[in-house]
């Protein structure tokens, strides 16, 4: 990779969209697997998604309408969010409806199977959060392991970089917007 490729999680603009490559709730699943509660199939998912190499991110790199990026890991896409947002001197608003996240996380919430990290990473950055329902803490804080990038890109340039990622397998929207730092990072 060249230099003047690399991608840093502090150098986010104002305006621009995030995205996300991978789905988030691994840890759900994995909990769920240690619990003796997780279903084969919500297993198989997880496991190919954590299988999964980020490879975009070099294709990611070479696109200067990309000027951010930062893998999502054991923070939790919460986590690395806020880290964008502290570094690039910004806030973020985000749909949660829009967050890539398996769609069968609601019955393994219901069931507590939660990681312990989970709780952890809120008490480390959820004053910096606007205030959200337990599920959906439940969601963004999970720790992840082999999770996706986290990706912010000019707005104008929305339709490109969507058009660049379906031609390398990614079906991607965006979940959120940057914006000019407020007293809460995310909204």
């Amino acid at each position: 990779m060249k230099k003047e490729n690399l991608k840093r999680n502090d150098t986010a603009k104002e305006g621009s969209l995030l995205y996300l490559t991978k789905p988030v709730g691994i840890g759900i699943v994995t909990t769920a697997q240690k619990k003796g509660i997780v279903k084969q199939e919500h297993l198989q998912k997880a496991t190919d998604t954590m299988l999964t190499l980020n490879k975009p991110g070099a294709q990611f790199g070479k696109m200067n309408y990309v000027n951010a990026m930062t893998d999502v890991t054991g923070f939790g896409l919460l986590g690395h969010l806020c880290e964008m947002c502290e570094g690039s001197g910004l806030s973020a608003e985000i749909n949660f409806s829009d967050v890539p996240c398996f769609d069968f996380l609601h019955e393994y919430i219901q069931q507590k199977s939660m990681p312990g990290g989970t709780q952890r990473n809120w008490e480390s950055y959820g004053h910096k959060i606007s205030s959200i329902s337990e599920e959906q803490k439940s969601i963004l804080a999970d720790p992840q392991t082999s999770g996706g990038l986290l990706v912010s890109v000019d707005a104008d340039k929305k339709n490109e970089f969507e058009k660049l990622a379906l031609s390398i397998g990614l079906e991607l929207r965006s979940f959120g917007k940057l914006g000019k730092r407020l007293e809460k990072l995310l909204a």
